[in-house]
């Protein structure tokens, strides 16, 4: 069984408006998980995290996103441990007042922070963006995708150069195991 909602890495880009601006690599046929290893045997860490990103649905995305952080950043600062602690909840358990929750914080949170990336990518998984009850906003259907390559991509900005390359090449990896349903 697997994740994978696409048939070609194509029918990616084509869902989402902003996958070839993001992902930064010209589409092709080949089916996602080869598109992936394409990408991540030629070095293209931005690249893989990017697709990865858009690659999962938006719960595994969160959920790998987090796991992702904690592995880059395995100490984060305790201001910052409310972000993380938003998104796993919402993973858990994704029910709505858990999503605005996590909406909220992430909205009044460092945007320098992964964290923060991390509590906006639960908060736009659906539902209504705005926060005034009186207005109306769904999210855009790319809005989780791109929050959590923020997450992912402001986290390894904190990891030595030199330790870079391994961190980034375990985070797909793990992408790459969630889309099979190769993780418990």
């Amino acid at each position: 069984m697997s994740l994978i909602r696409f048939a070609t890495a194509r029918d990616l880009y084509e869902a989402f408006s902003t996958a070839q601006d993001d992902i930064e690599a010209e589409p092709s046929d080949a089916a996602p998980l080869d598109f992936l290893r394409t990408l991540s045997d030629g070095g293209e860490w931005k690249k893989a995290v990017s697709f990865c990103a858009y690659l999962l649905p938006r719960r595994e995305a969160v959920w790998w996103a987090c796991r992702s952080t904690r592995r880059l950043v395995p100490k984060l600062v305790p201001a910052e441990q409310a972000g993380l602690q938003a998104a796993e909840e919402w993973v858990k358990a994704p029910e709505e007042e858990r999503r605005v929750a996590a909406l909220g914080l992430g909205m009044r949170s460092d945007f320098n922070w992964p964290t923060t990336w991390l509590a906006l990518a639960a908060g736009w998984s659906g539902g209504n963006m705005a926060l005034d009850a009186k207005m109306v906003a769904p999210p855009p259907p790319q809005q989780t995708a791109r929050a959590v390559r923020a997450a992912v991509l402001s986290a390894v900005a904190r990891v030595a150069p030199l330790e870079r390359t391994a961190g980034l090449r375990a985070c797909v990896e793990d992408a790459r195991r969630i889309a099979a349903e190769e993780v418990a």
